[in-house]
This record gives structure tokens, C-alpha cells and sequence, in this order.
């Protein structure tokens, strides 16, 4: 058990002794700081005032100060706040890389001076020494980009080179021609540092927080531009490499858990686990407790052991391996230590299809309606490869193995991440349940006593082996077709494809039958006869898991043929899959819906307003265009809640989004922002005039009472408006314009002298 730090265990005390509920409110940072994590995941609740070093509301970031104490907190809701800002936060500590806060609340209270930055080094960072702290850092800048974060937002990322090994920056700057004017530039700059981290919580990296261009200072700019340099031939690249590493050796402890000769050794102790890069061919045993020493690096956010030698004790300690979901395995979250990274796992699932390559065999597995891939390297130079594993298709095996990133260097935190399973020996798998009796293995079988009555009847078993093979190449490329259907509906192909591709998959089934599939919604897809009326239809609805049927499937057959005893089975396929597709879709489309739009009056929310004038002010920078932006605030409306209840108020609010859209053209976008808070873009228009003329049509579909639930209501709104770029070049800038246009409209309203107005709209 970890120690109590004296502060908490004197709260603690005090608490016990007073028969209360621990802890008391922490009123200081330092306060915050000095606890430990353990202490922090207990929930305290703190109010305390400090200084903004870097703010992003959008990304929900928040860095704050206090004399020689940091500590990042995560505020409720995207604050806009600069360094200097003095602040009072509420909220509760949280446990983290280290303690944090999650706020409930964060008031400004006044501007004081940003804290100043200390000079800091690449040692210093990476230990973590000045963790959230506003630092200055000595660099090159060896690589700046433009980059769009989760939230579609373009910022300014750098790789910068210090004395001691490379760190990466942020800072909101989107001018691409002044960013590579940067590049090999000498520079001091001046940001929060902050980890990057694995999906344990681990430090792989260092991050800079720049709040402007501004704390970037030129120390010594390049002395030759990047393109002027001459052009060097691609294979002789490596004539100008220079690199001086003085990274020391580190030792480490833990089990084997994998052993590839020659490449790789991964080594875990309890929930810690890293992959070791080594040239040995020792004959290390999985299991054994060993030694191992080299040189760390960290790649697209993995910790790794490079030139490893390893030692073995020769003692048993082996790792039981832990048993995982689907999801536990693929979600990679960086503020969560429960990553399973080249952890040893189990996992279960069924076998979709496998394939054997010069290098490593592979099985393919669904598990959850999800694919991952189970893999097995085989031997180095081995003179004979021993058979692969024979897995009949459908079979559920669980797979014991290490679980690894398809791409380190693509991992979004927050988000899912392909991963495989590295196989140790055969033996990592373990069939748990057999496929159905429809399956290849058994088809094998009856091939096999068909060809045995071949060569006892001569001419006639012949024909029949011949069409026993043709049967089997069918069903093995219905097999094969199968699987690429599975992968094509968790992918990104139209689903109407998908359902023509299915379709076409029963038809080939049924040995060419004309199949479609009637989509509830009226859409015909698939390959329709001409005249139904001289064919015998075979049809299958289609059910949902809730709520009405998704469709139908129908076969087309020949009257006067026998009915085959398959058709059932390959319609029962065909709904089977395209209901998996619909359904897949519709949840996708449906969490989009509910991203971009407001549930409440079912119109374009914050999130689709800011998104589009971003891309209405990029497009209009680059062909000189103009647009106009209407900021809308109901009068009066908390007193229709108060006085009517909120029920009224919400149908109240879905009426006036209705009576507004109407007043609009196609192209325009309606949007509320919160409350009672709309905001209309205009993406054509000719002059300030159109745009004045549409914003008073908005205020006059004010004018009709309105009737809600027997109540007569008279409703009215003040309106602002601003256009791009007489108004602002930025989407900041249009906001804010139109926003105070609104104001003083409503201030004029309500008769507020100039005084008041300024306060209530500063």
C-alpha cells in the first residue's frame, strides 16, 4: 500500500476522528499537487484559484499554474481562456499519469501576467520534471505541418529536435507559408509540456502546448532554404546521415512471454509488458524469468527495447494469460491504464478464413461481428515447414497469444485500432466449438467416399468425381465470397453494393437464378426479370431486431422445375447478411445524425454550424467570395419556461426552428446553438442588403402568435448579422460580430442604457 502523503493523511485523520464523511474540500493547487495518485483516485472535492498557462477549448484542454505547482484539469465545456487568466475551479481529483482535476465549474475572475516559463531540457521533459508547466525549451524544427484534430479543426503541428532527442508541438496557427518558413530554423520556444503515452498510461513521448506563433522566437533561421538545396540521388541519401545517440543502457526484469529468434523478445511483469527488438538466437524458453538490457525508444506511441541481449535464470515463472473481449483489446486510450499492448491474452472467435504465406500463417477470426487476425511466424530458415493447423471454416477456437497494433504510427487515442494476435506454437490454439454440419470438412468427407465408388464403376463414377469437384470449387468460392461480404459491411463500401453483391452471391448459389432484394424503403436492388408472371418466386422477409421488417428476398425459378433442397438455406444466407449490412449502417448513420444535429427541434447543432463556416471562410478565402452569417436570440424565453413549464418551452423552440427554416432558401443552414440561440449561414448572397432582407424575414415570422397546447404565446427575436470579410475574416471574428449586432439590438429592446449594455455585452 502506498504511503498517505502527510496533507491527505491529516484530512483523513481529522475527518475519522470528527465522524464525517472524508475528504475535505483542497482550497490550493499545491494541495492538489502534493497528493498521490492513489490519493487522487479517491475523489476529492477541491475549489481552488489559479493561473491559465494554456487553454484549447475545443480539444478540452486546460493548463493551470500557481507558483511552482501544475496540474492539467479537464473542464465541463469548451472554455475560452488565455494565459494570464486568474481562475476559481470546482471540481473533484482524479487519478491519471499523474493527479488531475475534472471541473464542474471554471469562473474567470480577472487577467493577471501568464506565469513564466523555465528553461527546461529534453532530460527534464521526458522525466517529466516540469509536467504541465509553462517551460522554454531550446530546438530545431525539423518537420511543421498543418494537421486536422478529432475535432475538424486545423492546427500547426512541429517535430523539433533538441540536444537531448526529439519532442513535438502544438499551437493554433494555420498560415502553411510562414509554418515552412520555420523549417531548420533555430528557434526558443515557449509552451506547457505535457507526455504523450501508450495505452498504459505509460510515457512514450514529449508534447509542447504553444498558444500562438507569438512564443515561437527565432533564434537563427536557416541558412539554406529546404527547396534550394540540390537534389540528392535516392540511393545516395544515406551519404549525409549523421547521428549522435548518448541514450545509456537500461536493465530490465520479467517473463517470456514470446521469443521470434532474431527479432523479437517480449518480456512481462504483472500488468507491464515491452516488446524487445534483438538479434539473439539463443534457445530462450517461454515462461523462463530473465534479464534483459538495450537501449529505449518509443515509435508511434509503443515503449521498445532496441539491440536487446537477454539473460536467462532459468526459472519458471510463467504468465497466465489474461482472457479479453474484442473491445478490450482494440479501444487504445491514453488517459486509461488498462491497454492490453503486447500483453499475453486469450481471446475467442470464429474462424472466417485462413491462409498460409512463405513467412507466417494466418487466421482470420470474427469475434463480436468484428475481424482480427490470429498469426504465426513460422521458424527462421527452417528446412521443412510443418503443416498448418487444419481448422475447418465456421469452427470457435480461442487463440492465446500477444496482442499487438496493426499501425503504431496511426493509433487515434479515444478510438478503436486494428490489432493481431501473435501466435507462440500451435498450441495457442484451441478449437471450442465445431461449425455446423454444412461446412467444407464434411463436404471432403462425402467427396472422398464418392471418389471411392469411382473406381468401382468405372465410366459413370468418373462423372460423377467430376461433378463432386465442381460442387466443391462452388461451395469454396461461396465460402471465399462470403468472407470479402463480411469484411466490405464493417468497411466503407455503399451498402447498396453490398446488398447487389449478396444478391449476386444467391444467385451463384442457385446456380443462376435471377434474386433481388425490395428494400422497406421502395429500393429494388439485384438482378430483376422482365416477367415475373411465367416463373416461380420464392420469397424471405427480412425482420430488424426492433420494429418493422427491413425488406424482402426473392428467387426466381423455372416453374417446371423441381424446387432445389438448398433455396431455404441460400435465402436464410441472404437475409442473414443484408441484415447485418442495413442494420449496420442505420446504427452508423444514426450516431452520425445525432452528432451533427439538434435532438430537440431536429435542425443543425454548434458542432455542423462550426464545421461549415470553416469551410465556407477557407473557400471563400480562395476564390474572393463573400457570405453572410445571422446570429438569432429569443426574447423573453426563460419566462416562457417559467411560466408555462418546460414542456411548453420545447415545443415552443421546435415551432420557431420550423416558422424560420421556412424563411429560408435550400442552401442556407439553420443551426441552434444551445438554449435559445439559433444561427443561420448564407452561403450565397450579393451584399450586405440580401443578407439584411433575409434577417427580417426571420424577425417577422414572429409575428403570428403562437399556439401551443391551448396557450397563445407572442414570440419575437433580436437578430445580428455579419459578412465575410467586411465583417471578419475568421470564423472568431463573424461570431463575435454577429453576436454583438444581436446584443445591441436587444439591449435597444429592453431600453438598457449604454452603461448596462456594455456590461451585459462587453
Amino acid at each position: 500500500m502506498k504511503r498517505l502523503t502527510p496533507l491527505f493523511a491529516l484530512v483523513l485523520g481529522c475527518a475519522v476522528a470528527a465522524g464525517v464523511a472524508p475528504p475535505a474540500t483542497l482550497t490550493t493547487l499545491h494541495a492538489i499537487h502534493s497528493l498521490t495518485n492513489a490519493e487522487a483516485g479517491q475523489i476529492i472535492p477541491v475549489a481552488f484559484e489559479a493561473t491559465v498557462g494554456y487553454s484549447r477549448g475545443v480539444d478540452h484542454l486546460l493548463f493551470l499554474q500557481d507558483g511552482g505547482d501544475a496540474i492539467f484539469v479537464r473542464p465541463p465545456t469548451n472554455v475560452q481562456l488565455i494565459p494570464g487568466d486568474r481562475v476559481l475551479v470546482r471540481g473533484t481529483t482524479s487519478q491519471s499519469f499523474r493527479p488531475i482535476v475534472v471541473a464542474k465549474s471554471v469562473a474567470l475572475l480577472h487577467h493577471d501576467a501568464p506565469p513564466k516559463a523555465v528553461p527546461a531540457t529534453f532530460d527534464e521533459l521526458i522525466r517529466a520534471q516540469d509536467d504541465c508547466a509553462l517551460v522554454a525549451v531550446h530546438a530545431v524544427i525539423r518537420a511543421a505541418d498543418l494537421v486536422v484534430t478529432s475535432n475538424t479543426v486545423r492546427r500547426a503541428h512541429m517535430e523539433m529536435l533538441t540536444e537531448g532527442g526529439h519532442i513535438e508541438a502544438y499551437t493554433d496557427f494555420n498560415d502553411l507559408d510562414e509554418l515552412k518558413d520555420l523549417l531548420d530554423a533555430e528557434v526558443e520556444v515557449t509552451g506547457v509540456a505535457a507526455g504523450t503515452f501508450d495505452d498504459k498510461m505509460q510515457q512514450t513521448g514529449v508534447t509542447l502546448y504553444i498558444s500562438s506563433l507569438a512564443d515561437i522566437k527565432i533564434l537563427k533561421r536557416a541558412s539554406v532554404s529546404p527547396w534550394s538545396l540540390p537534389v540528392t540521388p535516392m540511393d545516395r541519401i544515406l551519404a549525409v546521415y549523421h547521428m549522435r545517440d548518448l541514450t545509456p543502457r537500461v536493465r530490465v526484469q520479467g517473463t517470456i512471454t514470446y521469443y521470434q529468434p532474431g527479432s523479437a523478445i517480449v518480456l512481462q511483469d504483472g500488468p507491464k509488458s515491452l516488446w524487445i527488438a534483438t538479434n539473439t538466437h539463443e534457445p530462450l524458453q517461454i515462461g523462463d524469468q530473465v534479464d534483459a538490457t538495450g537501449f529505449p525508444d518509443a515509435h508511434g506511441r509503443l515503449l521498445t527495447l532496441t539491440d536487446g541481449e537477454v539473460q536467462d535464470s532459468h526459472i519458471r515463472k510463467p504468465v497466465t494469460p489474461q482472457p479479453a473481449t474484442w473491445r478490450q483489446l482494440a479501444f487504445w486510450s491514453p488517459s486509461m491504464a488498462e491497454g492490453h499492448q503486447n500483453d499475453l491474452v486469450s481471446i475467442e472467435g470464429q474462424v472466417v478464413t485462413k491462409v498460409r504465406e512463405a513467412a507466417q500463417d494466418e487466421y482470420v477470426l470474427t469475434s463480436d461481428g468484428r475481424l482480427f487476425t490470429a498469426i504465426y511466424r513460422h521458424p527462421p530458415a527452417p528446412s521443412v515447414l510443418p503443416p498448418m493447423m487444419q481448422i475447418p471454416l465456421g469452427s470457435r477456437i480461442r487463440v492465446t497469444g500477444i496482442c499487438t497494433v496493426v499501425d503504431a504510427n496511426t493509433t487515434i487515442p479515444g478510438e478503436e485500432e486494428p490489432f493481431n494476435i501473435l501466435l507462440r506454437s500451435f498450441d495457442d490454439i484451441a478449437v471450442v466449438g465445431s461449425p455446423s454440419l454444412l461446412n467444407i470438412r464434411n463436404l471432403i468427407i462425402v467427396v472422398g467416399l464418392l471418389l471411392a465408388v469411382v473406381f468401382t464403376v468405372g465410366i459413370r463414377g468418373w462423372t460423377i468425381e467430376r461433378r463432386v469437384r465442381r460442387q466443391t470449387a462452388v461451395l469454396g468460392s461461396i465460402e471465399l465470397r462470403r468472407s470479402r461480404i463480411l469484411e466490405d459491411i464493417n468497411g466503407t463500401r455503399p451498402l447498396a453494393e453490398i446488398v447487389e453483391e449478396i444478391t449476386e452471391l444467391v444467385a451463384f448459389k442457385l446456380r443462376g437464378a435471377p434474386c433481388w432484394c425490395q428494400i422497406a424503403d421502395g429500393a429494388r436492388l439485384g438482378n430483376y426479370p422482365p416477367k415475373l408472371t411465367a416463373l416461380r418466386i420464392v420469397e424471405a422477409k427480412i425482420p430488424a431486431h426492433s420494429g418493422h421488417a427491413l425488406g424482402m428476398v426473392f428467387a426466381a425459378f423455372d416453374p417446371h422445375a423441381k424446387a432445389r433442397a438448398n433455396e431455404p438455406e441460400a435465402l436464410a444466407m441472404a437475409v442473414a447478411l443484408i441484415a447485418l449490412a442495413i442494420e449496420t449502417r442505420r446504427l452508423y448513420s444514426d450516431l452520425r445524425h445525432r452528432s451533427e444535429f439538434d435532438l430537440l427541434t431536429d435542425i443543425h447543432n454548434r458542432f455542423s454550424l462550426d464545421k461549415r463556416l470553416d469551410e465556407l471562410v477557407e473557400e471563400a478565402r480562395h476564390r474572393a467570395g463573400i457570405f453572410g452569417l445571422i446570429y438569432i436570440d429569443l426574447d423573453k424565453f426563460k419566462q416562457v419556461n417559467d411560466l408555462y413549464g418546460h414542456q411548453i418551452g420545447d415545443l415552443y423552440l421546435q415551432e420557431v426552428a420550423l416558422r424560420m427554416k421556412r424563411q429560408l432558401r435550400g442552401m442556407d443552414m439553420l443551426a441552434r446553438l444551445g438554449g435559445d440561440e439559433f444561427a443561420v449561414l448564407l452561403p450565397q448572397v450579393r451584399n450586405r442588403a440580401r443578407v439584411e432582407e433575409i434577417a427580417q424575414r426571420l424577425e417577422r415570422s414572429f409575428e403570428e402568435p403562437f399556439a401551443i397546447e391551448g396557450q397563445v404565446l407572442q414570440g419575437s427575436a433580436s437578430v445580428g448579422i455579419a459578412l465575410y470579410p467586411e465583417d471578419g475574416a475568421t470564423k472568431d471574428d463573424l461570431l463575435n460580430t454577429a453576436d454583438a449586432a444581436m446584443y445591441t439590438i436587444k439591449n435597444t429592446k429592453h431600453g438598457i442604457g449604454s452603461e448596462q449594455a456594455e456590461h451585459l455585452n462587453p
